[in-house]
């Protein structure tokens, strides 16, 4: 009789297991919900996407400067990005 019981244990085991484990998993998931009690809530930054953070810190940069004094395309010394390894400049060759 015992080998008979152990063989039908043995093969139905995982239709048993799932819903054990279902239900013990469940009840913790709750009980721990209930323990820590609700998340607080975000504060006002963490509730700004990441493109309006970053405007605001760009506007809190150029808060302090003047915006209108900007320095002209002919006073840069080096306006065109340099060639890779200067293959391309006649003073080098």
């Amino acid at each position: 009789m015992w080998p008979v019981l152990w063989a039908t244990v043995r093969a139905y085991a995982p239709y048993v297991t799932f819903p054990v484990a279902f239900v013990v998993g469940a009840v913790g998931y709750h009980l721990e919900w209930f323990i820590r009690g609700q998340p607080p809530p975000p504060a006002p930054e963490e509730e700004k996407s990441i493109s309006e953070r970053r405007e605001d810190r760009t506007l809190q940069e150029s808060a302090g400067k003047d915006l209108t004094q900007v320095v002209s395309l002919k006073d840069k010394l080096e306006f065109a990005p340099r060639a890779v390894l200067n293959r391309n400049r006649p003073e080098k060759n």
